[in-house]
Order: C-alpha cells, then sequence, then structure tokens
C-alpha cells in the first residue's frame, strides 16, 4: 500500500492544470484516478488502491438509497488522469466546480490518497479542527 504524506501549495491555471509533487507522482506512476472528496476537496488513488475501493464499494446494495447516491457521486465526478511533462494533470471543471478551485491549491497526502484543496477551503477546515484534534484523538484510540 502506497503512503503519501506532506502538504504542497501550487497553482492551478486557466485550462485546469495542477502540478503534483514530484514525490506524489513518482508513487502514482502513470496509472490513476481524480475523484470528489469528502468535504469538497478531491482525492487522487493510485490505480491498484482505486481497484480496491471499487471492490469495497461493489459490496454495497444497491438496493439502500444512501448507497447508490454515494455511489453516483463518487463515481460520476472521477476521471483516470495522466501527467505532462511538466508533472500536471488535468482537472475536469466539474471537479473544480465541485472542489471550488480557484487559482491557489494545497495538495496534501493523506494516507492511502493524495487530496486537493481550495487554499482558503483548506485554511478554513484546519482552523475549524485545530482545536478539535486532542479530543478526536482520544476518541479515536480509545483502549
Amino acid at each position: 500500500m502506497l503512503m503519501f504524506m506532506g502538504e504542497y501549495h501550487h497553482t492551478i491555471d486557466e485550462k485546469g492544470r495542477l502540478v503534483i509533487p514530484t514525490k506524489f507522482r513518482m508513487k502514482l506512476e502513470d496509472e490513476f484516478v481524480v475523484a470528489r472528496g469528502l468535504e469538497k476537496c478531491l482525492y487522487i488513488y493510485s490505480k491498484k488502491d482505486w481497484n480496491n475501493l471499487v471492490s469495497k464499494l461493489n459490496t454495497l446494495p444497491f438496493t439502500k438509497k444512501d448507497a447508490r447516491v454515494f455511489i453516483r457521486s463518487f463515481f460520476s465526478g472521477a476521471t483516470e488522469g495522466e501527467f505532462d511533462r511538466q508533472g500536471r494533470t488535468i482537472i475536469s471543471s466539474v471537479l473544480c466546480n465541485y472542489a471550488k478551485l480557484k487559482k491557489e491549491c494545497v495538495i496534501i497526502g493523506a494516507n492511502d490518497r493524495i487530496e486537493i484543496w481550495d487554499k482558503e477551503s483548506w485554511e478554513d477546515f484546519l482552523k475549524d479542527n485545530e482545536e478539535k484534534l486532542s479530543d478526536l484523538a482520544e476518541n479515536l484510540f480509545m483502549e
């Protein structure tokens, strides 16, 4: 399993091209998927991790409305990505609009995936959650 970590700041151009950090590109190789994430960010998965996730999602019962809604939302915006010679990938306008990507973006490693955030949204997320971190850790790791 791949592990992504770190925080990087890049700009997205008017054509939706965004540089993905070299360390991340090396781990992704040439096959990856960009999809809607939670909290209005985007997720990038390696092809292998994407396929593992798809296998898990395939076990959800299609008779459950929540499963159908989630799968529609998640898969409808997903696109296979590729890098150009400058290490950029194109983020579709659908995904840019979803994540409210304007110009300044933050690209973070989040263990098994990469997340792309609008800079302002990322700063708001950090600000909203910084005081909760110790409580979250305590609740998640209770023995």
